[in-house]
């Protein structure tokens, strides 16, 4: 096995690791609070800080990582999610809002490092002229997460049902630890180490190719989250009248199907024009929430539309998002990729964040329905935005990438 094998499955498998308590924590906070009592926006204000400083943490991780080495803000990650835990594994009575809201800005800024480390990291390992072999890793890598991003959903939803929400994220504190002590040992000391120290100020310097690729990814995942993180796991279980295993067992099968789809996503879309691709695949899933929301309007039966469109966005949704990861590895500069890479993913945090809050305040207000059409709207713009990317992924002959 070489080493960098060796090295992609350490990445891999801190990520996975990583992704695993970072679901199951998201499921428990929504259902343990819903149970509560607490309303769709209440719940959707506890994540404001967890993306608040995701965004934060990506234009500042980037900078970090290609000063200190990708090991470390990986590691550093890892270690603060086992904080975050920590601080929500005490009594009832001490889970205030603004502690429960302090512990996910922790867990916020713990995610996007590991996300950012193990994303850039991908690119050292395979040379420039290996697009084929880039895109198929990162897909891998992306989907194989977001398989187990499902498994934690359902079992945020199991242990809160065994366990109880302490019980549940002590145990998932004492797991990550284990993971955190194999990863100080076995991830390369200088992996994503700029050889050149970056000023500050070139976190904000990027392409015209980077900065319409973050553009369109702020969209696209604002329009996931603006229904799919409070509003449909709220209508599921006031409208279908689903308990907390069904919710997160559903959940988890969506997100498992999303990262199966990911994985074989280069073969759908091939890696000669990442911009003829993006552009088709953002315009196709742009039509389905519209067609949910219309189906819903008409009085369809509301189980079979969710359930049946919620299957269809996913499958189009993992091609769009698998191929928007693989163009900004490929797009990035090898010496410094962490800067490109954050302050790509910096976007993704925004758009998280957006709709997050979209999706608490306008299910709340106006309804399920609302929020697809939010979500149509964002993803065409998404497609628009992607017109502006460079026709194709190949660099001129003695560049890193495009700077």
């Amino acid at each position: 096995m070489s080493a960098a094998i060796r090295q992609y499955l350490v990445i891999t498998g801190n990520y996975w690791a990583f992704t695993l308590t970072d679901a199951a924590l998201r499921m428990l906070v929504v259902l343990h609070f819903h149970q509560l009592g607490y309303s769709p926006l209440s719940i959707a204000l506890l994540f404001v800080f967890y993306e608040f400083f995701g965004v934060v943490t990506n234009l500042v991780g980037g900078y970090l990582g290609a000063r200190m080495g990708l090991n470390r803000t990986m590691n550093i990650g890892l270690f603060l999610q086992i904080v975050a835990l920590v601080m929500l594994a005490v009594p009832a009575a001490l889970l205030t809002v603004p502690w429960v809201m302090a512990a996910q800005a922790l867990s916020g800024i713990a995610k996007d490092l590991n996300k950012m480390s193990a994303k850039s990291g991908i690119k050292l390992l395979v040379p420039d002229e290996q697009q084929g072999r880039l895109y198929a890793w990162v897909a891998l890598l992306t989907g194989s997460k977001n398989a187990l991003k499902g498994l934690g959903f359902f079992l945020g939803g199991v242990l809160l049902m065994a366990a109880g929400f302490t019980g549940a994220v002590a145990a998932m504190a004492v797991a990550l630890t284990l993971v955190w002590l194999a990863s100080l040992f076995l991830l390369g000391q200088d992996l994503g180490k700029s050889k050149a120290k970056p000023r500050f100020r070139e976190i904000l310097s990027k392409s015209q190719a980077i900065n319409v690729l973050s553009a369109a990814r702020m969209l696209l995942f604002g329009a996931r989250d603006v229904w799919f993180v409070v509003a449909l796991p709220v209508y599921m279980a006031t409208v279908f009248g689903w308990d907390h295993w069904q919710v997160g067992g559903f959940m988890a099968s969506w997100i498992v199907g999303y990262g199966l789809v990911q994985t074989i996503a280069p073969r759908m879309t091939g890696h000669g024009n990442g911009k003829s691709g993006a552009i088709t695949w953002a315009a196709l899933l742009a039509i389905v929430p519209a067609a949910i929301a219309g189906a819903l309007a008409a009085g369809w039966p509301a189980q079979a539309v969710v359930i049946g469109g919620l299957l269809v966005f996913g499958v189009v949704f993992a091609v769009n998002s698998s191929l928007h990861s693989y163009l900004i590895v490929s797009y990035a500069r090898s010496d410094g990729v962490s800067l490109d890479v954050g302050f790509y993913y910096m976007s993704n945090a925004a758009g998280r964040l957006l709709g997050t809050i979209l999706s608490g305040w306008v299910y709340q207000v106006y309804g399920l329905e609302a929020c697809l059409w939010i979500s149509a709207v964002l993803v065409a713009m998404a497609a628009l935005f992607s017109l502006w990317l460079p026709e194709s992924t190949r660099k001129p002959t003695g560049e890193q990438g495009y700077v």
